[in-house]
């Protein structure tokens, strides 16, 4: 047939008799003008534009500016488009019924395409460039479009063409688009004002595009790439190349920082509680969050019912297309030429609808717009949830901020309930939000399902439906239980923790006392519960995936079982294949909704946790709080401020009438006070006064001390007076600011005008104050120090050398830039306070509080501190300081002093006064002082505290450069690529799955369920596909026999059986390989934990040297959680959508050979989407996880700072910081959530590909014999890849992240373990080895590792029976490491110790270890009972115990304890002094009758009384044993019967004191002189 555009058929195709606009194919050819138009214009425009736009230099900002009406145009184009295709469809259909080819039917509907394509391209780039003259070309283009369009209208309409013709509807439908396209384009012309105007409208892009640093594009780019997640393809692709870092991901867009969120919700919770307060409610949260975030919300349910609505569209298809074909096989095509108009054929709606190859096409545009629209609506509740989570965050974060101190001292508000707050129940409303939609989405979707089914199988379905929904209140049982057994996990895996810690923390002890293995035990009972606990719930989750897997099994049995025993029609393919895809399509809600209900339980509950924190109460609102100033006492000098009574509770004031009257000031006195307070009656919030009566002041510009007994109530005061406390009465006045130290000011500039409306009329002025409890930020020493203040050198030195921090600083890695704090370097108590009181001093404050910032510091550091801190750099800015102290010795520096007692002020004066006035309280401050002073002496012969914290923190650090190179093989890996950079090894190690830890992984699960899941899984799908096909041929063959045989036929007997023994046989493999699964992964759990656990304990003391405490705890703690909870459920999903997606693949291809062709390019596009998106899937998530962390420290240490903050005024500063934490967090999210949008548009639309090309290939092969049902097979496999692609790269994804845990706990695998055999066998060695205790030392040789030097050279001694034993030397002299050899805890290479007459390196270590007894330098004791922490092998009986108690004078004090020897002893012995640790170190070594006793430095903690007791003891209880003392103070040595001195690993001298002591020049000499 040749091409004609009017056809040739007819005689008068191109004649004009009738009219020219009465020929149909003339105005189709008009209707060609206006698209050929635009394609004349925009192309040249289009090119020039694009060649230029490479020479200029392009601000991207452009990108987002867009003209009026934006989105609507790009709806209606959209639109514009669709039509467009069923133009063209219908006139290729109706061209089919023509004798010759009318081209004019479907060219100008093509062209029309071509320009609305073309139009909206031209669009872009002309809205890129902000050039909207150029607009003019496509308003005409609208215009001329309109016009021919209504010229071909009204010739249908004249012919009497009508609305039951299909192209007269599509031709209506365009003059309706294309007017609406015109009014968009007027409005354009109105706004901007730039045709025929003068003055052009300027437009600025919103403030935030002006800021280069937002990177998330979302809200601002054209509609195509906000559906498509184009915007994110640099990011994502560029991933590859080098890793995702914070400066890459930018800022937020204003409208989702927390800030602007965090100011909606405020705005709409107080107006809840107006509204509250006058019905007298609480105010509802609920309420306030729909206000504030409400309108996304719909939105995005709106998306999600199109989407669902569309899902339909997928089973409709399949039917309307498997029935067609059936149909096409009887129907003879009848001649339809009837319906003839202008001498062409009009087709009707329903006809276009059956053709297959329509059908197909609609099928794959109805996929791909539901798969948009799904995205769209899951995008949005994320972007919601998340804003919802800042706000929530922020408003947390104030009210921790203004809580009032006794409801967290009270405990009515623990950290623990502030942290759950801000980390769990922020979370699970932010979880509740995500999932909302689906709330009220799934009711209709199931509803509309079941609808379906119903006019597809009649009742038969209703049966199947039935079945899915009675089953799913077991889904949400067993959702509900595995909430609980995981909480008991929970608890469990705490417990294990907590026991872990304390070995690793006590793990020297556990080695030379050899109890490892009982502590290993008690470990390993803890996690055999925490295992029971594991199994329940992965009993429950093989459960839940069953019930998911099995449902549809079930319901389409039930279903198909039904309809051919009791229904009269026949089953064929089309009703069977819809309907096994509609159960597809139902069981996803009814799985979900289990989920969604759990939630919505937990979001209930968190919102009223939530709500009674908003309500608890807060701070006194204080007259500097609010502002408002008091008439000054001298009103021509200072200002002072009065305090309001708070009266909360409607507290009584408390009558002060009987107080003596105080002196009244003279108003020459108030000019130098700094601090008033008068009549002063403070409380925690009881109605009791904790403080009453006070009557005090602070002088200006000078020293102020506060002294008394504890407790008295001196930090109360210092509290008081910063209005921590509540007022019962009285005032507190504060001495106006100066105008010149309005220094604070800038904070509250910075912080805009949201929290600083109150913020500017306060006056009372910051004070710096260094609490008793010393508080560290996360950050460095020097932020620490500075706390936000500007950085100053000088002043920085001096406060550094005052608080003398230098020498400590110099001991950490980075010097003042090294991270302390919770998640920095463990510094000792001492360190931590100097930090706090350096802080104090260099704030720029008039007024400085220090709390008792003596009592963790040793006597020479009080005193450097005193007189350079406090005297020299204090005093000399004229600051008035006030300083509570128990060191009565610097009483004589005080210009003033009150003494306080039982809550009341007991005198205040100077200290002259106090000696004329109370002579009494004065003689007894002196007999305090003297006993100070004896202590003052005791203490400088000490080998002082804080030598020995420094000693303890340079160990740590020693012994952590030697790690480093040896440390994890990652952090290496990580380095070196940093080092290099060549892209191509990055990316090749980045890209690559983990196959080698994934095999160690499986490995330790068995190889026999390895197996079994394998086999079980591959049968599982075999099944599925079997009971499919079975159904295919089944419905076949009725259709096939359909004429000839009456109804009740034999097919039942033959199908039915087989279909249900599959059907039954797919149950029970679903159950089988779900268990297998949770089970493989619970056994390699157990089996690496148990692992982990015996290497650990078991390595060498050096490992624990040089590995970082954390780095072992991390594995114990994060990595065991992941391989035990989420890495099977990973392994499950992962298989299980892989193996549904080659299952789906290879049905397909089964049926139509053909679309294998297509699928190659396919699954190269799906090759190259998720190897990026791994890659930056991984760094996402671990920037989100890294930047989670910082947020809750934050938090816990606001809430544990607070009074500290409060007083240095900082409030706004650290908001600041909140909010800038909150954005960051926020932004990695929603990063890694748009990228996961990104990853699944694109497998969505793969899928719609697929299925696209599976269709059409199956309606072609139909017409060379394929059966029906088989296609139907094939298109409903096709139909539930898309459900699964994305799933498949999500859980590689996950996998990947979490196969990172298996391979930090395989790399401690490798750690060599101590020998422990030893080459003497256990019955060789005498019972009661050692008897005499001899000791003999022959040519010692030790290192800690063969890396390192020998720590001892060559060392020879002997050792008597029963000598006392003493040895010296400097740090670091090898005093330790000798110690060490004794118990083989070090690598003797060279010579040996000789002990009874057996070489020590031959015995089996446990019996070596089990019969000498140490007590080591730091006590350390265990959490449980004292008998336990005396005897934890049970073998001693009672009376042993309570005379090694007794010898260590415990005896009644443990007496006097709970329980007596069965007393608990809290984790790590807090709940005894130092001292007493120190003497049940010495009781458990009693205990063990051992011969051979060393003490290493074992009385360095203790103070001289104690010391004394000890020295006695051991010489009685010990008298006929060896005893080796390691000393510091070379005095407790003096009675020894030999001293070793030892340097350098050398023994350098040797003898009784009495000789060395006579060597004049010798190194004892020396010692025992400095000593003196």
């Amino acid at each position: 047939m040749s091409l004609s555009f009017c056809g040739n058929d007819l005689k008068n195709s191109y004649s004009v008799e009738k009219g020219v606009l009465n020929n149909g194919c003339f105005v189709d050819a008009l209707n060609l003008v206006p698209h050929v138009f635009l394609l004349f214009i925009t192309f040249p425009i289009l090119f020039i534009g694009w060649g230029s736009q490479s020479s200029k230099v392009q601000i991207h900002h452009n990108t987002w500016l867009h003209f009026p009406g934006h989105n609507m145009r790009w709806i209606l184009t959209f639109m514009l488009l669709f039509v467009h295709v069923c133009e063209i469809a219908e006139g290729i259909v109706s061209n089919t019924e023509m004798k010759s080819n009318h081209l004019h039917l479907f060219l100008p509907a093509f062209m029309g395409f071509i320009a609305a394509t073309t139009s909206v391209v031209y669009y872009h780039n002309i809205e890129t460039a902000n050039f909207p003259k150029l607009l003019l070309a496509l308003f005409i283009y609208w215009v001329l479009a309109f016009i021919t369009k209504i010229i071909k209208l009204w010739k249908f309409a004249e012919e009497g063409v009508g609305v039951e013709h299909l192209r007269f509807c599509i031709t209506a439908l365009l003059v309706v688009l294309y007017g609406l396209l015109m009014a968009v384009e007027i409005n354009v012309i109105r706004v901007r004002k730039y045709v025929f105007f003068t003055t052009p409208q300027r437009v600025k892009p919103p403030e935030d595009l002006q800021d280069l640093g937002v990177r998330f594009l979302q809200p601002f780019v054209n509609l195509l790439s906000k559906a498509t997640y184009w915007w994110m393809n640099p990011l994502i692709i560029g991933a590859h190349k080098r890793p995702i870092e914070l400066k890459k991901i930018g800022k937020l867009p204003i409208a989702m920082r927390s800030l602007t969120n965090y100011l909606r919700l405020k705005d709409a919770y107080e107006e809840q509680r107006q509204h509250a307060e006058d019905l007298d409610r609480t105010p509802s949260i609920w309420r306030s969050m729909y206000r504030a975030f409400g309108r996304p919300i719909l939105l995005s349910s709106t998306f999600r019912y199109m989407a669902d609505l569309l899902g339909f569209a997928g089973p409709l298809c399949i039917f309307g297309i498997v029935k067609h074909l059936d149909n096409k096989t009887e129907e003879v095509k009848m001649n339809k030429t009837e319906d003839l108009h202008f001498g062409v054929y009009f087709m009707s709606s329903m006809e276009l609808l059956q053709n297959t190859y329509v059908l197909a096409v609609l099928l794959f545009l109805a996929l791909v717009l539901q798969r948009t629209f799904l995205q769209a609506s899951y995008y949005v509740t994320i972007e919601t949830g998340i804003n919802l989570r800042g706000a929530l965050l922020a408003m947390i974060y104030n009210k921790i901020l203004r809580l009032s101190t006794s409801n967290m001292s009270m405990g009515e508000m623990t950290l623990g309930q502030i942290n759950n707050l801000v980390a769990i129940e922020t979370n699970q409303l932010m979880w509740f939000l995500f999932l909302c939609p689906n709330l009220w989405a799934m009711p209709v979707q199931i509803i509309m399902g079941v609808i379906l089914l119903h006019y597809l199988l009649g009742y038969s379905a209703l049966i199947g439906a039935s079945v899915i929904v009675l089953l799913a209140p077991f889904q949400y049982l067993i959702a509900t239980k595995l909430a609980d057994t995981q909480k008991s996990t929970l608890d469990y895996s705490t417990d294990r923790l907590k026991k872990t810690t304390e070995i690793l923390k006590g793990i020297k002890l556990l080695k030379l006392y050899a109890w490892e293995n009982i502590f290993c035990d008690s470990v390993l009972e803890t996690r055999g519960k925490e295992l029971t606990s594991l199994r329940t719930f992965a009993f429950y989750t093989s459960m839940s995936i069953f019930m998911n897997a099995a449902i549809p099994i079930a319901a389409v049995l039930a279903t198909f079982v039904t309809h051919a025993y009791f229904s009269e029609f026949r089953l064929r393919p089309a009703e069977a294949f819809a309907s096994l895809a509609l159960f597809h399509i139902l069981v996803t809600p009814l799985f979900l909704l289990s989920t969604v209900v759990r939630f919505a339980v937990k979001a209930v509950v968190s919102v009223q946790k939530l709500g009674e924190f908003l309500q608890s109460e807060e701070i006194g609102e204080d007259s500097w709080r609010n502002g408002d100033m008091s008439v000054s006492l001298d009103s021509c000098k200072k200002h002072t401020v009065t305090t309001k009574a708070i009266n909360r509770k409607q507290r009584y004031k408390m009558d002060s009438y009987e107080q003596p009257m105080r002196r009244q000031l003279r108003p020459s006195e108030t000019e130098d006070v700094a601090v008033k307070v008068s009549d002063g009656y403070f409380t925690w919030g009881t109605n009791t006064s904790t403080l009453s009566d006070i009557n005090i002041r602070v002088p200006t510009g000078q020293l102020t001390m506060i002294v008394g007994q504890v407790g008295c109530g001196k930090s109360s005061l210092l509290l008081a007076m910063l209005g921590e406390m509540q007022t019962l009465s009285g005032k507190v006045y504060w001495s106006k600011v100066p105008d010149c130290e309005m220094l604070h000011d800038v904070y509250i500039r910075e912080y805009g005008t949201d929290f600083s409306q109150e913020e500017q009329s306060k006056n009372r002025y910051s004070v710096a104050y260094a609490t008793q409890k010393s508080w560290l930020l996360n950050a460095t020493v020097e932020d620490n120090i500075t706390f936000g203040s500007p950085f100053n050198k000088q002043r920085y030195k001096a406060v550094i050398d005052a608080c003398s921090l230098q020498p400590d600083i110099d001991l950490l890695p980075f010097g003042d830039q090294t991270e302390i704090g919770e998640r920095g370097i463990n510094l000792s108590g001492g360190q931590r306070q100097r930090i706090c009181v350096a802080r104090a001093l260099y704030q720029n404050t008039n007024i400085v509080f220090l709390d008792d910032p003596f009592s963790a510091l040793d006597i020479h550091l009080s005193d450097h501190l005193m007189q350079e801190g406090i005297l020299k750099f204090l005093q000399d800015d004229k600051r008035t300081v006030v300083l509570v102290t128990h060191k009565l010795q610097y009483l004589i520096h005080a210009d003033w002093i009150i003494a306080m007692k039982d809550g009341s002020v007991l005198r205040e004066g100077t200290l002259k006064d106090i000696q004329t006035h109370d002579v009494e309280l004065y003689e007894h401050w002196k007999t305090l002082m003297n006993r100070q002073d004896q202590e003052l002496e005791k203490d400088t012969e000490i080998e002082s505290q804080t030598t020995l914290e420094r000693k303890t923190l340079r160990r740590a650090f020693y012994s952590r450069e030697a790690k480093t190179h040896i440390d994890d093989e990652d952090e290496e890996e990580q380095e070196e690529e940093d080092e290099e950079d060549s892209l191509s090894t990055t990316t090749s190690r980045r890209s690559k799955i983990p196959w080698k830890v994934c095999w160690r992984y499986l490995s330790s699960g068995g190889f026999l369920l390895v197996f079994v899941v394998v086999t079980s899984k591959l049968a599982k799908h075999s099944v599925m596909v079997a009971i499919d096909y079975w159904l295919a041929a089944w419905t076949s063959s009725n259709f096939n026999t359909m004429e000839h045989k009456p109804i009740i036929n034999s097919d039942h007997q033959s199908y039915v059986p087989v279909f249900i023994i599959l059907c039954a046989a797919g149950i029970v493999l679903c159950l089988i390989t779900s268990l297998t699964v949770e089970f493989l992964g619970l056994t390699a759990a157990s089996n690496l934990h148990h692992n982990l656990l015996n290497k650990i304990i078991h390595a060498p003391l050096r490992f624990f040297d040089i590995t970082p405490l954390g780095q072992i705890l991390n594995r114990f703690s994060a990595d065991t959680n992941i391989i035990d909870q989420h890495i099977p459920s990973t392994l499950e999903s992962l298989t299980r959508s892989t193996l549904l997606c080659l299952s789906a693949i290879g049905v397909v291809a089964f049926v139509t050979p053909a679309s294998l062709i297509a699928l190659v390019p396919l699954a190269v596009a799906f090759y190259f989407i998720q190897k990026y998106f791994r890659v930056a899937s991984r760094d996402l998530q671990d920037l989100d996880d890294s930047t989670q962390l910082p947020l809750l420290c934050h938090f816990s240490e606001t809430a544990e700072g607070l009074t500290t903050i409060r007083a240095f005024r900082h409030e706004a500063r650290f908001k600041q910081r909140m909010l800038e934490l909150t954005d960051t967090n926020n932004t990695a999210y929603l990063f890694l959530s748009a990228a996961n949008r990104w990853l699944e548009v694109r497998t969505d639309y793969l899928g719609a590909v697929i299925v696209l090309t599976a269709a059409v290939a199956a309606i072609w092969m139909s017409f060379y014999g394929l059966q029906s049902g088989l296609v139907g097979l094939g298109l409903t496999y096709a139909l539930t890849v898309t459900n699964y692609l994305n799933w498949v790269v999500r859980n590689l994804a996950d996998l990947e992240v979490q196969m990172a845990a298996v391979k930090k706990v395989d790399s401690f695998l490798s750690t060599e373990s101590e020998n422990y055999e030893g080459s003497l066998d256990v019955s060789q060695v005498p019972e009661d080895w050692p008897q005499h205790g001899e000791i003999k030392i022959q040519d010692l040789c030790v290192r800690y590792d063969p890396m390192l030097k020998p720590v001892l050279k060559h060392v020879n001694a002997f050792i008597n029976p029963g000598q006392k034993v003493g040895i010296c030397g400097r740090t670091g002299s090898g005093k330790s490491s000798l110690s060490l050899a004794f118990f083989n805890m070090v690598d003797v290479f060279h010579g040996k110790i000789i002990i009874d007459g057996i070489d020590i390196c031959k015995l089996p270590l446990q019996t070596l270890r089990s019969r000498l007894s140490i007590i080591l330098q730091d006590p350390v004791l265990f959490s449980g009972s004292i008998r336990f922490n005396l005897d934890p092998e049970r073998t001693c009986t009672d009376d042993r115990l309570w005379e090694a108690l007794e010898i260590a004078q415990l005896k009644n004090m443990v007496r006097s304890l709970p329980g007596g020897l069965d007393a608990v002893v809290t984790e790590g012995g807090e709940n005894f002094s130092v001292g007493q640790r120190q003497l049940f170190c010495l009781a458990r070594a009693f205990v063990r009758k051992s011969s051979i006793l060393i003490m290493d430095e074992a009385t360095a903690s203790i103070d001289m009384a104690t010391e004394n007791i000890l020295q006695k003891v051991v010489m009685t209880a010990f008298a006929d044993r060896t005893v080796v003392t390691i000393a510091h103070r070379v005095h407790t040595i003096l009675t020894a019967d030999l001293v070793i001195v030892m340097k350098r690993g050398n023994i350098l001298e040797y003898g009784t004191p009495q000789t060395l002591m006579e060597q004049e020049d010798g190194m004892f000499a020396s010692f025992v002189k400095a000593d003196m």
